[in-house]
């Protein structure tokens, strides 16, 4: 049964921690916030090690009830504990804690066919929750974070993938690492302006698509391309969101063939 603990409580010590990448990478685990995500990580599968949630939330959320009565450690704290713990400015009341699941990036290329996306050094929280979204709904077979990008467990990485998060395979890697995991059959594809035009491309069986930087483009990770395609545009423009574009590649990739 959940537990009662106050704001000062050292176990709140760790969860904190939680909130920075060191934190997450030290500890192996990440946390989420809120009931919508909660359920989603029900249905995906993912084991809720932990939860933390306000009186109120847990009065008036099922899943939380359930998960304290199926032996989840559960602990209720007050208003101010929860706002401490959370890193939005309204908290929900609900926090879980999960376990990170990070592939390599041979795990995640793997046998059969399909296409990886690649983020390659995106640093933008917002735009790699998009993709993450994107690459679920297109049925991408994974995705790769550049080591100096986003954490893949970034709160609001998390919270704007939508739960896609969760259903995804998932890997942090530097550019040689994908170059030499793909050379057997995998075909790396960067997307940049000028590139070969994504209507009417064929897409390799097995590729990998590479989204850049939002203002440094491919940068370090163009050197791994094997060949570049770009989104045809009716009218001049500096560039596409990062976001919109991997969105558009992806949306042909699963047009053009079957992932």
């Amino acid at each position: 049964m959940a537990t009662q603990i106050g704001a000062r409580a050292e176990r709140l010590t760790g969860v904190r921690a939680l909130k920075s990448v060191k934190g997450r990478r030290d500890r192996n685990r990440f946390a989420f916030e809120g009931a919508t995500l909660l359920e989603e990580a029900h249905r995906s599968g993912t084991t809720i090690e932990e939860l933390y949630v306000t009186q109120a939330a847990y009065d008036a959320t099922p899943r939380v009830r359930a998960l304290d009565a199926g032996g989840t450690p559960t602990f209720v704290l007050d208003d101010r504990g929860a706002a401490k713990l959370s890193d939005v400015e309204t908290p929900s009341g609900i926090l879980a804690v999960a376990s990170t699941r990070l592939l390599t990036i041979g795990e995640l290329l793997g046998a059969g066919d399909g296409v990886l996306l690649v983020l390659g050094d995106l640093n933008d929280p917002g735009n790699a929750g998009t993709l993450l979204r994107s690459a679920d709904a297109f049925g991408a077979r994974g995705v790769v974070f550049g080591r100096l990008g986003v954490d893949p467990y970034h709160p609001k990485v998390v919270r704007g993938a939508m739960g896609a998060l969760f259903r995804l395979r998932l890997g942090v890697a530097e550019p040689p690492d994908l170059a030499a995991a793909a050379a057997d059959g995998f075909t790396i594809l960067g997307l940049r302006a000028g590139g070969e035009p994504l209507d009417g491309f064929v897409w390799p069986a097995r590729s990998a698509v590479v989204i850049g930087h939002e203002r440094g483009g491919l940068g370090r990770w163009d050197g791994a391309c094997d060949r570049h395609v770009g989104i045809p545009m009716a009218r001049p423009a500096d560039s596409l969101n990062a976001a919109i574009a991997g969105s558009i590649a992806l949306y042909e990739a699963a047009k053009g063939r079957a992932l």
